[in-house]
């Protein structure tokens, strides 16, 4: 008896000693989902190359399990409960069920709809048939921007475009002007920001619709500065807006996990449910369009069929407070 009693707690101890490189992996995957911020930004900007891609990260959790399962690691399968756990309380709350549409609630659409869009007739019915209120679009092109004038003139008779922006409303805009967010490297016309009231059945409200400049996945690490200097400029304007609840709809080049676009994430509201993820739009890995709201909840955000375009459009219904 006590040789088989032997026997039992060495195979125990075998079982938990099983799949220690798993563990260590599972380990550093919550520790880079909970820590994130900790990763430096100073060399590569590996920091917001970690968050643009975050909630992939959760992946590493059924390639682990199945080794785990197989050679009956202990160690492995407990260790695979921190991922879980981090991933869980940073983006399990977006799959739960939001509220119910209210009265005061305002839906709009955010899309780029690409210089190189070869159906613009096409991709503006495309966003008029889902309903919103407003409709935000970048890449406008000269050759396009009267399709899509005409094509959203019945249902949107009100509309504003500033270099390659627009805004398309069911509601009167006043006071639009250019929004000035180019970055100091970045010479020649770049008008890529447009700042209006809309005067939405529950009061005035300012939006601002934006294109920051394009990030690039490079050797050494992400080139993305040209980006950040613009959402800074976008969140200082942000900033200084008197009115009191103020709405962003744009092409932001990054997920809100980034920390590039902390000067808006930290002043604005983002979506409270809904994945969406955008770009690219044949096999979409981040959402880099983005709906956020000040003095205002976003309470859902989802993607609409694709159009002509490379980005998938994004719909949000926005609470007014």
């Amino acid at each position: 008896m006590p040789g088989e009693g032997g026997k039992g707690g060495a195979g125990r101890r075998r079982a938990w000693a099983r799949g220690r490189g798993s563990a260590a992996f599972a380990v550093l995957t919550a520790g880079l989902l909970a820590f994130h911020r900790a990763v430096p930004n100073s060399v590569g900007r590996l920091g917001s190359l970690l968050e643009s891609f975050l909630p992939w990260l959760g992946l590493v959790v059924p390639v682990l399990l199945v080794p785990a399962l197989l050679r009956r690691s202990a160690i492995a399968l407990v260790a695979l409960l921190l991922p879980v756990a981090a991933w869980t309380y940073l983006f399990g709350g977006l799959f739960l069920p939001g509220a119910r549409s209210g009265p005061d609630d305002l839906v709009v659409v955010q899309h780029n709809v690409s210089d190189e869009n070869t159906d613009p007739a096409g991709t503006a019915r495309a966003l008029a048939d889902a309903g919103p209120d407003l409709i935000a679009l970048q890449e406008l092109v000269p050759t396009a921007l009267p399709v899509y004038e005409e094509t959203l003139a019945r249902d949107y008779p009100y509309h504003a475009v500033r270099g390659t922006v627009g805004l398309w409303s069911k509601h009167p805009l006043t006071d639009a002007r250019l929004l000035d967010i180019r970055p100091q490297g970045i010479a020649g016309p770049w008008s890529r920001g447009l700042r209006t009231v809309v005067a939405t059945p529950y009061g005035e409200i300012a939006a601002y619709v934006a294109h920051l400049p394009s990030v690039r996945v490079r050797a050494s690490g992400l080139a993305s500065s040209w980006r950040d200097e613009s959402a800074g400029l976008l969140g200082e304007a942000v900033a200084a807006e008197r009115r009191k609840t103020v709405i962003l709809l744009g092409d932001l080049n990054g997920t809100v996990d980034d920390r590039g676009l902390t000067p808006l994430t930290s002043r604005m509201n983002v979506a409270e449910r809904g994945f969406a993820l955008s770009f690219p739009a044949a096999f979409p890995l981040a959402r880099i369009d983005q709906v956020m709201a000040r003095s205002a909840t976003v309470a859902h955000i989802r993607t609409l069929p694709a159009t002509g375009s490379d980005h998938l459009p994004v719909a949000a219904r926005i609470t007014l407070r």
